[in-house]
């Protein structure tokens, strides 16, 4: 099935593409080749510019998931100085986690005082420091992000993570016993109407997209019966959303908008509508659980795969530019090749997700 679509990435895509091709799918590099390519990978601006932004106490750039509040200022010259950007970008280069780099990043991450001086430059990250632990059920506190990136850079089986695990789990499993999300929800009272909407307490199980990438880059946690459960869960879970559902979380008296929450269905890839290419990402961790095609959106979407790279191999399909981004972020996902300008560049990065999508639902289907 991805003969085509194999020789066509070796021949044309870059070294982070060819890097993870062979390291992850084909399992065909040698010691040397590895070296030369992760050479390669090392040589890329955007690897060069988080590198830049490796401080003396191992944290990378400033803050995390707080790009968007400090563009253009000195603090964030690029979304790659964001604490979360550049481990995303770490992560999606498939930097092996035993660079120095990665060690520094996660011993900074787990040593309170240099987390303390990270969060500290304005009065917002004080608090959000100091109530980091609130949250984790619903999705909405920085350690929920201090700990999916821990994950993402491949320490989170490490007992340091492992209750944030056991939450994310949980999370999921609790929406087995709803039939809407009206019966978690309450709605905030205002004197403005438009200020009247669903929330949840901060307490309360919300999954969402931090807790299925922690369960999608970790192990630990698989036994039969937890795979069968989140699949059970997933496939309950977009039975159950609507697509106009919204859901704030209350954290003290403020009202925050949880880390993408999955209260809505998640669609299956088409390979003609433009909006489900966002949906690569959450797709392709769903299918990183092992599940294979036991959840019905994993299935539908590999069928449409399937279908859309039958002819020569390479995926083609219509998306925003907002769909693939020079810089990771909490939603899109960057681009591996360099520079989408080079000829075939988009429909590699396309096509490597098609065959790391398959790959990883027909690995699970074959046992």
């Amino acid at each position: 099935m991805f003969e085509k679509s194999i020789d066509f990435l070796l021949g044309n895509a870059g070294p982070v593409i060819q890097y993870r091709l062979r390291k992850e799918i084909l399992k065909n590099l040698t010691q040397t080749e590895e070296e030369n390519l992760l050479e390669q990978i090392y040589q890329t601006p955007n690897f060069k510019l988080v590198q830049s932004y490796v401080k003396p106490n191992g944290y990378i750039g400033s803050g995390a998931h707080s790009w968007s509040n400090w563009h253009g200022t000195v603090l964030h010259e690029t979304p790659l100085q964001d604490g979360e950007v550049a481990a995303r970008l770490l992560s999606n280069y498939a930097i092996p986690k035993t660079h120095p780099m990665i060690v520094n990043f996660i011993d900074a991450m787990r040593d309170e005082e240099t987390l303390r001086q990270e969060f500290s430059y304005i009065p917002p990250e004080i608090v959000r420091y100091d109530t980091r632990f609130i949250g984790l059920k619903s999705g909405s506190s920085l350690m929920v992000l201090l700990y999916t990136l821990q994950v993402l850079l491949g320490y989170g089986d490490d007992e340091y993570v492992k209750s944030f695990l056991n939450i994310s789990l949980d999370a999921f499993c609790s929406f087995l016993s709803l039939n809407s999300l009206d019966e978690i929800t309450k709605i905030r009272q205002s004197k403005n109407p438009k200020n009247n909407y669903p929330y949840v307490e901060a307490d309360t199980y919300l999954p969402c997209s931090y807790h299925l990438t922690t369960l999608a880059y970790t192990q630990s946690w698989r036994t039969p019966k937890s795979i069968q459960a989140m699949t059970n869960a997933l496939n309950h879970l977009n039975d159950i959303m609507h697509d106009d559902n919204s859901v704030s979380v209350k954290i003290g008296n403020r009202y925050y908008g949880p880390l993408w929450a999955l209260g809505r269905p998640i669609k299956p890839f088409i390979a003609d509508k433009v909006e489900t290419v966002m949906y690569r990402r959450p797709l392709t961790e769903i299918a990183m659980l092992g599940v294979g095609e036991r959840v019905d959106v994993i299935r539908e979407s590999a069928e449409n795969i399937r279908e859309a790279i039958d002819a020569d191999g390479i995926l083609r399909t219509k998306f925003k530019k907002t769909s693939f981004s020079p810089f990771p972020t909490a939603y899109v996902d960057v681009r591996l090749e360099v520079d989408h300008k080079r000829k075939y560049a988009l429909e590699c990065d396309l096509t490597f997700w098609a065959v790391q999508f398959l790959h990883l639902v027909n690995e699970v289907n074959l046992k």
